[in-house]
């Protein structure tokens, strides 16, 4: 059981890599367009990579060579002892950080439902209103956002959407307004869950992305399946393949409770200030100061230069007097 889950994350992670058939599914068919809107940086080029994944760049190293010209043998064999897990692990680092430990929560989450069984941590794990709020289980919000069931095809298919889109949000938006999306969802998506009785929203989380970028370009273009749809109707057609599938009308209500929530932080940040509302779910300063490498190094930079522009030069003396 351990080898079969160890294989599951092993195939999300290289389909990250390398780009999938799954992609095309739900993605848009044309190029990027720009960015569709301030505030988000290269959102269009972000979103539009769901196609298939960051184009691959040439490395700027060149390999090793003999006094010859030649190849050096040991480069090769290098290359050819690789282990799947040092691929895995490589790929695992190149997420950005904090997709990657939303998706190491799914992965704690997945491994407690495998070793516990499905029922056992599912009372463990499930937003249960009376023992998370009378009980104190606070744990249950964050559990019940990160658990997707056991491992299967629907495991993975919702595993990699997650990674696809939680990895475009967090380089359109950047790491501060990646966060708060996140902790705006998780409250709103609690409270909705416990209204409408829904254990688990880690899928509600994943249409909440997905809508989110979706309304960013809602008239391009993008493939469905074998058909062409406008990108604002993404969401349902995720919805409508998993009402298919489960062939009950009960599979679209966590589409529909993420479909909320989602146009709930896309309205408030992106429409309400522009007729005069305030933005209060912009990225407050000290947290894009913390966690945005960016605006990190722009301080250093700047304290050097302070530093720099401080020094007071001395008075010189000649050796000897």
């Amino acid at each position: 059981m351990k080898t079969g889950l160890v294989a599951f994350f092993a195939a999300l992670l290289l389909l990250c890599e390398n780009g999938s058939d799954v992609q095309g599914l739900f993605v848009p068919s044309s190029t990027p367009i720009g960015t569709t809107f301030t505030g988000v940086k290269s959102l269009s080029s972000s979103v539009l990579e769901l196609r298939g994944g960051a184009k691959k760049r040439g490395s700027s190293i060149k390999p090793a060579k003999t006094v010859t010209g030649k190849k050096k043998v040991g480069d090769k064999l290098k290359a050819e002892k690789q282990s799947p897990v040092s691929k895995l692990l490589e790929n695992y680092r190149k997420v950005l950080p904090y997709t990657r430990a939303y998706i190491t929560a799914i992965g704690v989450c997945t491994l407690l439902g495998v070793v516990l069984g499905e029922e056992l941590s599912q009372s463990i794990l499930a937003l249960d209103p009376l023992r998370t709020l009378a009980g104190g289980e606070i744990w249950r919000f964050f559990t019940a956002a990160s658990y997707l069931g056991t491992p299967s095809v629907t495991w993975l298919l919702d595993s990699y959407y997650l990674l696809q889109y939680g990895s475009s949000l967090e380089q359109a938006y950047g790491a501060a307004q990646y966060v708060v999306f996140l902790f705006s969802q998780l409250a709103i998506l609690s409270i909705l869950s416990i209204l409408f009785g829904q254990p688990f929203f880690a899928r509600s989380m994943i249409t909440a992305m997905l809508h989110v970028l979706s309304r960013a370009m809602p008239k391009q273009q993008v493939r469905w399946l074998i058909f062409t749809v406008p990108y604002w109707s993404l969401p349902y057609g995720l919805m409508a393949t998993d009402v298919l599938q489960a062939q009950s009308a009960g599979a679209a209500v966590p589409h529909i409770l993420g479909i909320i929530s989602g146009h709930f932080f896309h309205f408030h940040r992106f429409i309400w200030p522009k007729v005069g509302g305030e933005d209060w779910l912009k990225a407050p300063a000290f947290l894009s100061k913390y966690v945005d490498p960016a605006p990190r190094a722009d301080a250093a930079k700047e304290s050097v230069s302070r530093a720099l522009k401080s020094r007071r030069k001395g008075k010189g003396k000649k050796l000897g007097l």
